[in-house]
């Protein structure tokens, strides 16, 4: 995921229903939406092991997973789950697919065609991750489509294009209503005959249009975005399109799309929303009750299997993201690295239903093993003026994770101290509790009393399955400071 333009967006309001009637359809879920998929992201540095994964998808009641590569350890992990798998493709890999048939048969014939014979279910190739992006500046724009062939006569070739089927997750930035009316949707026009060329051939082919749809955003870069048209309670004032109301920016927006695809002589493609969510931690915005708050709302919304005003029936779609990723860019926002239902040890931020396990909440990963109790914190002998902190910190930010920090976010609280501290200790168990990874020219020690408060949790590592030792450069080195001026902003700003 990256950063998503979803202005011309809108959507709508399918009600409250009677307890009853829902428990009903908490009952039929199966049936009704065909089950829920979950986005499942490896950019951490402490991954879970893949079959700890496996068995959280599981014990969720996930029945599909999208994958953002063709990772060996979750595909060897899935092998005989019964989850349905749609595995991906990168963008960097899209120039060589699109130039070499030959490069395309070699990728299918590994990745997809080895393990479908292993027992993985994979039913869908993701050819890129929204290549599109007008924050990309075209890179992607000659090599898509004709890596999207490529692959598809690779799977045909291979014998499985009746099996598996490629698909492209697009950004919703790809279209677009000029005046805010979903039936007014069509794609962007500097786009507009690439755009036809795909979903004809996506067509033509029995493929999905995939497109992946963030409310978030749209609060997140407009200060002006109503709050309430977010979520799903009905509450917000609603967007007329000529009988239909839109009281949702999830209706509106997935119907923008419906009508850019029937105007243009598809309306009946099969649509896939391929990634929606909303982070935890990172903005004022990104917090557990708003991410529940929508979650919930969104599990409730497509429970009825009614869908959207333009496309009724079962909504085919994966929550964004399964678990937290420390190592994701943080370039669109420092909300990145926090759009997991599970921390990055497996253990659930919220209550979330989704009529799937017995207690109607979330199932933590099993059997995690963690580092031991300690932690590294600011000695508190230091001076605060002291002129090797600033550089210190930033170091360490700069190598480790200190998006928790910041106005509004879960440890926006803290004193200076404290902002410190999480700085060095988020460097400290990236290193796996190396002692030298606490030194900080000797402004640091190592504690066993826990510095976690209120909502600001200081973490302790799990032990990572790749057992990988990270080696970052000592803090000493100097020369390899990268100074984060937002951070060193947090921790000398009075609070």
């Amino acid at each position: 995921m990256w950063y998503r333009n979803l202005g011309a967006g809108f959507m709508g309001n399918m009600g409250w229903f009677s307890a009853g009637f829902r428990m009903i359809c908490w009952l039929c879920f199966v049936v009704c939406v065909g089950g829920i998929g979950a986005n499942w992201g490896t950019q951490t540095s402490h991954p879970l092991s893949p079959n700890t994964v496996v068995r959280m998808l599981k014990n969720n009641g996930f029945q599909k997973v999208k994958l953002f590569d063709a990772d060996e350890g979750s595909l060897n992990a899935l092998k005989k789950s019964g989850l349905e798998v749609m595995v991906g493709i990168p963008n960097d890999m899209l120039a060589v697919l699109a130039t070499s048939v030959k490069a395309a048969q070699n990728w299918v014939s590994t990745n997809v065609s080895g393990y479908i014979d292993d027992g993985v279910n994979i039913r869908y190739v993701a050819v890129g991750n929204e290549p599109f992006l007008q924050t990309y500046n075209g890179s992607f724009l000659q090599t898509t489509f004709p890596a999207l062939q490529n692959v598809q006569g690779a799977l045909t070739r291979a014998g499985l294009s009746s099996q598996v089927k490629v698909t492209i997750p697009l950004n919703a930035d790809v279209y677009e209503s000029s005046s805010g009316r979903p039936s007014d949707g069509d794609f962007r026009s500097d786009i507009h005959d690439l755009m036809l060329a795909i979903v004809k051939f996506l067509s033509d082919n029995a493929a999905p249009f995939t497109v992946n749809i963030y409310p978030f955003i749209s609060l997140y870069s407009d200060p002006n975005f109503p709050v309430d048209y977010a979520f799903f309670e009905g509450n917000s004032s609603p967007v007329i399109d000529g009988t239909t109301s839109y009281t949702n920016m999830f209706d509106a927006n997935h119907d923008t799309l419906i009508w850019a695809l029937k105007k243009n002589g598809y309306g009946n493609l099969p649509v896939i929303v391929g990634e929606i969510g909303w982070p935890t931690d990172g903005d004022m915005n990104a917090n557990p009750q708003y991410a529940q708050r929508f979650n919930q709302g969104f599990m409730n919304h497509i429970l009825m299997g009614q869908g959207t005003p333009m496309r009724p029936g079962p909504v085919d779609a994966y929550l964004f993201s399964l678990i937290d990723e420390d190592e994701k860019s943080i370039q669109p926002g420092n909300f990145e690295r926090h759009w997991g239902i599970f921390t990055y040890d497996g253990l659930p931020k919220y209550q979330l239903n989704l009529g799937m396990t017995k207690t109607g909440g979330l199932v933590r990963a099993p059997n995690v093993q963690y580092l031991d109790k300690k932690w590294c914190v600011l000695k508190p002998s230091v001076n605060l003026d002291d002129s090797r902190i600033a550089p210190s910190v930033s170091y360490a930010c700069a190598n480790a994770d200190c998006t928790s920090l910041g106005y509004n976010t879960s440890c926006g609280n803290l004193d200076a101290q404290g902002n410190i501290s999480y700085a060095f200790n988020s460097f400290y168990q990236k290193n796996d509790q190396d002692v030298v990874a606490c030194d900080f020219s000797n402004l640091a020690t190592i504690t066993e009393k826990d510095p976690t408060t209120g909502t600001c949790r200081f973490e302790i590592m799990i032990v990572a399955d790749s057992g990988m030792s990270w080696n970052l450069p000592r803090v000493r080195d100097h020369g390899a400071l990268l100074v984060l001026s937002v951070f060193l902003q947090v921790i000398w700003t009075p609070l």
